[in-house]
């Protein structure tokens, strides 16, 4: 169990040069103390989950700050393919608001590398465009877990597959 507390230790010195505690306040306590020991996927969902409130609330150093430096982030549409500091400036305009973007995991799945140095995931994400999966790829840094990449997908049921297909298609002809 960790201490999450200090003593006060009151020292005596007696008369022959030795020193005696002779009380000790003890600040021990339980609430806001970690006493798990530290787990790489717990640590990780916690990054995440900081990672996607930051973007609802517009808080651009602390999205960005969740990348590494050569992070890319893949979006819905065909062409939105960005290294970490392209879709910084890219989205500086969303950033400006009360929230860029809102999305609210629902169902994550993590995995990590042998030698613990690197992880993947998967994500459910409630959002403005419906379902959405997320999925990514995580390195192990000296400041913590950062996304290295990025992918965000639109889901679409199979039952409606057909018409989807269509109406991409009539979108990508009129470019």
């Amino acid at each position: 169990m960790s201490h999450c507390g200090v003593n006060a230790i009151q020292l005596f010195k007696s008369a022959e040069g030795g020193w005696k505690i002779i009380h000790i306040t003890d600040t021990r306590r339980r609430e806001g103390c970690r006493t798990e020991p530290y787990n790489d996927k717990t640590a990780i969902n916690e990054m995440l989950d900081a990672w996607h409130h930051a973007a609802a609330v517009a808080d651009e150093d602390a999205f960005f700050g969740s990348m590494t430096a050569d992070a890319t982030y893949l979006g819905t549409d065909a062409t939105e393919r960005w290294l970490r500091d392209d879709m910084k400036a890219w989205s500086a305009k969303y950033f400006e608001r009360e929230s860029a973007w809102a999305f609210t995991p629902k169902n994550r799945q993590v995995y990590l590398s042998a030698d613990g140095r690197m992880a993947w995931f998967e994500e459910l994400l409630d959002t403005w465009m419906g379902a959405c999966r997320g999925s990514g790829v995580l390195q192990k840094t000296a400041e913590g877990w950062k996304i290295r990449h990025y992918n965000l997908a639109v889901t679409v049921p199979n039952e409606v597959i057909k018409g989807f297909i269509e109406l991409v298609k009539n979108a990508t002809e009129k470019k």
